[in-house]
């Protein structure tokens, strides 16, 4: 009977990771895809960053999201994120207040999701996992 609730943990384990990495992921396609509006160029004019930032930006983000959620290549998009996490926290919110208008609560959880992600791996259900033949630091 301790074997069956072994199984079932781990099952719930990673069931819970692939859910926790598929939200992270759907955030970073929707808000990558969104850069891609003209709008966004002059928001990015505003706050001192070049426009020719804004492509390399939506497909970062974009691109990382889609690789997160399918699992291949997990560690390096979440740090490819997380890089962008904390330039948003530091260099264009300037880690100004936790809530409100210039609050960086929700870069702060996809900071900390996407450092999880990087220690953790792609998890269970993914292709790396799957594939098995994808070395463990490219995961």
């Amino acid at each position: 009977m301790v074997q069956g609730a072994g199984i079932r943990e781990f099952i719930l384990h990673d069931i819970a990771h692939f859910g926790i990495r598929a939200s992270v992921s759907i955030i970073f396609i929707f808000h990558g895809t969104s850069k891609i509006n003209p709008g966004f160029g002059g928001f990015l004019n505003s706050v001192g960053v070049p426009l020719e930032m804004q492509l390399p930006l939506a497909i970062a983000e974009t691109l990382g999201g889609s690789l997160l959620i399918i699992g291949i290549l997990s560690r390096i998009s979440s740090s490819v994120l997380s890089m962008i996490m904390l330039s948003v926290i530091f260099y264009i919110k300037k880690a100004h207040s936790l809530s409100g208008q210039m609050g960086v609560e929700l870069e702060l959880l996809l900071l900390a999701t996407n450092l999880s992600i990087i220690v953790i791996g792609p998890g269970r259900i993914s292709v790396s996992h799957m594939v098995k033949q994808i070395p463990r630091f490219l995961q």
